[in-house]
């Protein structure tokens, strides 16, 4: 098996997966529960969130953890919106934002916010400028990914921040990071945002676990509202299986300064092999984030390519997991045409990716290019 679809989800690791299933065994009492065997799961539930918070540089008590990143991007916008609503109800982002958080600004839309997405440009960026001519005194929140999950554009948050509280001091800014976490050297102090979401399955962690980091000092309102964990901001029992599994992956990750590297030098590789197929296009702009590539075959559908691809043990996708097989709105935004959006895929490495996976993937091209160039 061929598996370049890591910006879906990983493969959990093996201390994720060694840890989740050694405390779902031997320390599954309820973190709440107040006697030994439940403070223990406290003990442990403590360290993790220490464990998150130290990968961040920030303090233990500004994670939240989640069931996800969508969970996490829910709450950060609707929380903003609801507890900062009598100061406004202006809130920005881009027509590029992961589904999780286009429809909850659809959702913010339709309860009486006013909704601003900013085109990006042929990069697949909205620059600091753009964001700051579209705020206001009336903006509550800006909102705005790190990585874009289907090109690998890399939006310059601590730019986007720096402009736009020149233009408001008051405005909140949430960065959606989960393409980025784990991969970038991410310090929300110095990104400047009071919100950063994040989701563990995109680090070879279990699915299912993510957190939101909230600065301290700042109030939002809670999703969920029940017996008070996580200090009252998102209440339910803790996950701790699930939460060992993020600090297991955690455990494994490379130094993301030197991953980096090592995933450019892989990225250049796959952009080099594609070359000499004439009949591939690249659609990743300069500077993306390597471990996204996304191409169009040029002349060919992409749902039949991945069906011929997987049917090899090669597995890609034509965008988003989230998209559920519709034309990507990120291509379209970025002003590709629809030929060339249609016949595009998404190559997205992880750290176990190699050359061979690369060559093995253009090699089922070339064959299976010239398979269809039959029938036609």
């Amino acid at each position: 098996m061929v598996y370049l679809d890591n910006s879906a989800t990983t493969k959990p690791c093996d201390t994720a997966i060694l840890r989740m299933h050694k405390t779902a065994e031997t320390l599954w009492a309820n973190p709440s529960a107040l006697y030994s065997f439940g403070m223990r799961a406290h003990d442990l539930l403590d360290e993790a969130r220490q464990t998150v918070a130290a990968s961040l540089s920030c303090r233990e008590d500004e994670i939240i953890f989640t069931g996800g990143g969508s969970e996490a991007n829910n709450m950060a916008l609707k929380g903003v919106a609801q507890s900062r609503k009598k100061r406004g109800n202006r809130i920005i982002s881009t027509a590029i934002e992961h589904p999780s958080v286009l429809k909850t600004l659809d959702f913010l839309g339709e309860n009486g916010f006013e909704i601003v997405l900013l085109k990006p440009q042929h990069d697949g960026t909205v620059s600091p400028e753009q964001f700051a001519e579209s705020v206001d005194q009336n903006t509550i929140l800006v909102s705005a990914m790190l990585v874009n999950n289907e090109i690998g554009s890399v939006h310059d948050i601590a730019g986007i921040a720096r402009a736009v509280h020149e233009r408001n001091p008051n405005t909140l800014i949430h960065c959606d990071a989960v393409q980025g976490y784990g991969k970038l050297p991410i310090y929300p102090s110095r990104l400047g945002v009071d919100l950063l979401s994040a989701s563990g399955h995109k680090l070879h962690a279990c699915k299912g676990i993510g957190f939101l980091y909230v600065r301290k000092g700042l109030t939002i309102t809670p999703l969920i509202h029940g017996g008070g964990q996580e200090n009252g901001r998102r209440s339910g029992t803790e996950a701790l299986p699930l939460i060992a599994s993020l600090c297991g992956a955690l455990q494994e990750l490379p130094k993301p300064e030197e991953q980096l590297a090592k995933q450019q030098d892989l990225f250049n590789y796959a952009v080099k092999a594609l070359q000499p197929l004439n009949f591939v296009s690249i659609n990743s702009p300069n500077g993306c984030l390597p471990y996204i590539l996304n191409i169009s075959v040029n002349g060919y559908k992409a749902e039949p390519l991945l069906n011929a691809l997987s049917a090899r043990g090669i597995f890609v996708s034509k965008g988003s997991a989230c998209a559920k097989g519709h034309r990507s709105y990120v291509l379209e935004s970025c002003g590709l045409n629809n030929d060339r959006i249609d016949s595009a895929l998404r190559i997205s490495f992880c750290r176990d990716n190699t050359t061979a996976d690369v060559d093995a993937l253009c090699d089922a091209l070339t064959a299976i290019t010239k398979t269809m160039r039959k029938y036609r």
